[in-house]
């Protein structure tokens, strides 16, 4: 490693990123899952969202929810993946100072835009479910575009502090980070001051955004599964319940590597680092690829489109 990589700076012009350190002899093998991933994320998603626009019947709440989701999901991956892939391929490792804590934000802030839009989307299974009669009049396109705008502009003014506060710290030790994106503790455990602040920030905004968001997510599906319980046939209760399990299944890809990734990277000092690199990327890849093939099986509309659609370009 050359010695400007660990001489005294204060500003670092780049940094460098190291990938997965530890398994450097195999980028290229594991390069491959990466990118399949990636593609199916981005197709995907891509499909979620012309299917939408083309299908005027699926012009209501549930879907432009789902739209919201996929392009969280595509800037969330996008964020990171082409960047990954070509320190892979191409050992392109350099990464600006402004750009990697430009990365931060973007990461950070869509992460969570991602888990408002799933509590947006409880609340439509909610007013669905419990109040159908009123779900036309509650959940208007007004309404819909607002719980949107205020999704963005929570996370988006909550996450500015990261970036705002790790460009003020110095970074006198070294420029290389040991992960294949700028994460926010990550690139803050680098800074030779008290980072407490920006830790301790980060913390709380984990636990009150997703913890709160969660909270959010389990009293609706609390009361949901009580008006479920409440119908007169065991036939009725599943049906109705099989229009909450692609939303379920989106909250568990999303949480769970979410809480284990934050909180291994704050106190998993025993931890394998590649294991947390490698769980970093589950956090960050499997929501986006999972997310469309979850609402496109289990949800019969967008099913329905798609099986058209590929019906007719073969005929």
């Amino acid at each position: 490693m050359s010695d400007s990589n660990t001489t005294d700076f204060t500003n670092p012009s780049t940094f460098i990123l190291l990938g997965i350190p530890g398994l450097e002899a195999a980028h290229i093998w594991i390069s491959i899952p990466f990118c399949a991933m990636y593609t199916i994320a981005v197709f995907g998603n891509f499909t979620i969202l012309y299917i939408v626009k083309r299908e005027p019947s699926l012009h209501g709440p549930m879907f432009y929810f789902l739209c919201m989701l996929a392009i969280t999901d595509l800037v969330m991956s996008t964020s990171t993946l082409p960047k990954l892939l070509s320190i892979f391929w191409f050992n392109s490792r350099e990464i600006s100072f402004s750009s990697c804590l430009t990365q931060m934000y973007f990461v950070h802030s869509f992460s969570g835009m991602e888990s408002g839009i799933l509590v947006a989307m409880a609340f439509d299974r909610y007013v669905a479910i419990c109040n159908p009669l009123r779900y036309s009049t509650i959940l208007t396109n007004s309404i819909v575009a607002k719980i949107g705008l205020a999704v963005v502009l929570r996370s988006g003014i909550l996450i500015l502090l990261y970036p705002l506060l790790a460009r003020q710290w110095p970074y006198c030790r070294t420029n290389i980070i040991p992960h294949f994106y700028c994460g926010h503790i990550v690139v803050v455990k680098l800074a030779c001051a008290d980072t407490r602040i920006s830790s301790y920030y980060g913390l709380f905004n984990l636990l009150s955004e997703i913890g709160m968001d969660v909270f959010f997510i389990s009293v609706s599906y609390t009361l949901i599964l009580r008006a479920i319980f409440r119908l007169p046939t065991k036939d009725a209760q599943l049906k109705t319940f099989g229009t909450c399990i692609s939303h379920l299944c989106a909250i568990f890809a999303l949480y769970i590597p979410d809480f284990f990734s934050s909180f291994t990277q704050r106190f998993g000092q025993n931890v394998p680092v590649h294991f947390l690199v490698l769980f970093a990327s589950v956090y960050l890849l499997v929501p986006p690829v999972l997310h469309p093939i979850i609402y496109g099986v289990s949800t019969k509309q967008i099913r329905d489109r798609l099986l058209q659609l590929f019906t007719h370009k073969k005929t």
